[in-house]
């Protein structure tokens, strides 16, 4: 392990208990204390589980491929950064740029499923091109920004600026957004929206776009808590 520019022996930071795993994809490691300084837990994994009591800091599962990550606290931005395959739970709060590409890159995450039980910062799924990622609470801005597929589900509140510049993927928020980007087309209201292997009722607006991308990405916004969006109605075709 790395402690600034330094490579430490894991003994000299931290007290280590084991005990044999029936078979190496079962194995299970579990992590207790306070880690909000600790980066990159669970980067590349494959198989096995990762537990932690506790709150980590950045890059959580950072590239990973396969396996189940549980956090029971926080985490810091960047959590499931280019992942491809596997689990993400994490029952706290999460900073920004959930399952999104870093700085400079295209490469959002791939494949596999991120669940925050509580809140989540800004662009949640940027650049994002498979999997999943659902938000039991509210997300920042920009959510779903230059999306390409994948799905977001938000069953809180938006702060607004959904999907900018998507291509493709579905966006879909239970709660309240503030107002709907102009470069986005009302094309329906749905009674229901598929999140994976779950359908959430509605009835949704629908909208696509973003157009200034020649986008075909879709919005789902809950009728119920956007009042203020039927105004749109006007422009459906009956």
């Amino acid at each position: 392990v790395w402690e600034g520019n330094r490579r430490r022996v894991l003994a000299d930071l931290f007290h280590i208990e084991s005990e044999e795993a029936p078979s190496s994809d079962n194995a299970t490691i579990r992590v207790m204390g306070d880690l909000t300084k600790l980066k990159k837990i669970g980067a590349k994994m494959s198989f096995g589980r990762i537990l932690v009591d506790g709150s980590v800091g950045m890059r959580l599962g950072e590239d990973m491929r396969g396996g189940v990550i549980t956090v029971t606290g926080n985490t810091d931005s960047w959590a499931g950064t280019m992942m491809k395959a596997g689990r993400i739970e994490v029952r706290g709060n999460v900073g920004d740029y959930v399952g999104a590409a870093y700085r400079g890159s295209t490469e959002g995450m791939r494949g596999g499923t991120i669940e925050v039980h509580g809140d989540a910062g800004s662009e949640v799924g940027c650049f994002m091109r498979n999997g999943l990622i659902k938000i039991q609470g509210n997300v920042g801005a920009f959510a779903g920004m230059h999306m390409r597929e994948g799905t977001i589900l938000v069953e809180g509140d938006s702060y607004g600026r959904l999907g900018a510049e998507m291509r493709g993927g579905k966006i879909i928020v239970l709660g309240h957004v503030p107002s709907i980007l102009p470069t986005f087309t009302v094309t329906s209201v749905r009674k229901r929206a598929k999140a994976g292997p779950e359908q959430v009722s509605g009835p949704f607006y629908m909208f696509t776009g973003d157009v200034a991308e020649n986008g075909e990405g879709r919005l789902y916004v809950a009728q119920a808590k956007n009042p203020h969006l039927h105004v749109y109605e006007r422009y459906l075709v009956t």
